[in-house]
């Protein structure tokens, strides 16, 4: 194998290197981003509970002022029904006073209910701020190991970087961007060896798609130094002897 192909190979390496050393970043920084959300997730699930706990005081105070009417009414109904005249005003006034009386007792356990709603409701924003503090103090800390971690990932993605420049810099430009054209499509895997299907066989597979790769194409890599790519996934192939 010539020098394209060797300086192709020898790159592929430093790719894989330095995707390697890149997703390590990414993963490291998706980290706190995924504590980050977790906050977030945490604060807006305070601010939902804290809204339900407002408009559950503004339904109360409202029924309360509703009480405080029917309580007047009721007072005025006592007041008519000592002064009634006849069995028949009597009567009527008795009836207007204990359905007032009955409308006025579920407004009292609808109160009820929605207080108690409420203390429930209050209890789980306190509990949910004890954990949204604690989930701040995460946060921070994996900020702190984050920036640290990524710190040193940066630095070695430089110097990988500085290697992989070095080693596109052997390789003929149409060659090079071929190889970054492919290497794009898949995750920095533009080359992929030819495999001997089994020791008895004359079947070659392409080692990325592993579509068949006929034996002239074997016949060629084993004697030029020529860029030669599979006519399924259009990776660049190399012999197996030329391992990665």
């Amino acid at each position: 194998m010539g020098p394209i192909l060797n300086g192709l190979l020898n790159l592929q390496r430093v790719e894989n290197r330095l995707r390697a050393a890149k997703t390590k970043l990414a993963r490291c920084r998706r980290s706190l981003l995924f504590q980050e959300n977790q906050l977030r997730a945490l604060q807006n699930g305070l601010e939902a509970k804290q809204e339900e706990v407002k408009m559950a005081k503004i339904q109360v105070d409202r029924l309360e002022l509703e009480l405080k009417i029917r309580d007047e009414q009721i007072a005025k109904l006592r007041t008519a029904l000592n002064l009634a005249r006849t069995n028949k005003e009597y009567s009527s006034i008795l009836t207007e006073l204990n359905t007032a009386k009955a409308d006025d007792s579920k407004l009292e356990s609808q109160v009820l209910e929605l207080m108690k709603n409420i203390e429930t409701d209050q209890a789980a924003c306190r509990e949910i701020q004890q954990q949204i503090e604690e989930q701040k103090a995460k946060v921070e800390q994996v900020r702190r190991d984050v920036d640290a971690k990524a710190i040193e990932l940066e630095k070695e993605i430089e110097e990988i970087q500085r290697e992989w420049d070095a080693a596109a810099s052997k390789v003929p430009p149409a060659a090079l961007h071929i190889f970054e054209r492919v290497a794009e499509s898949y995750d920095g895997e533009a080359m992929a060896m030819v495999e001997q299907v089994d020791e008895n066989s004359v079947s070659f597979t392409c080692g990325g798609c592993f579509m068949g790769v006929p034996a002239e194409v074997v016949n060629i890599l084993s004697g030029k130094d020529e860029i030669i790519r599979c006519s399924n996934c259009t990776r660049i192939l190399y012999l197996k002897n030329h391992d990665l």
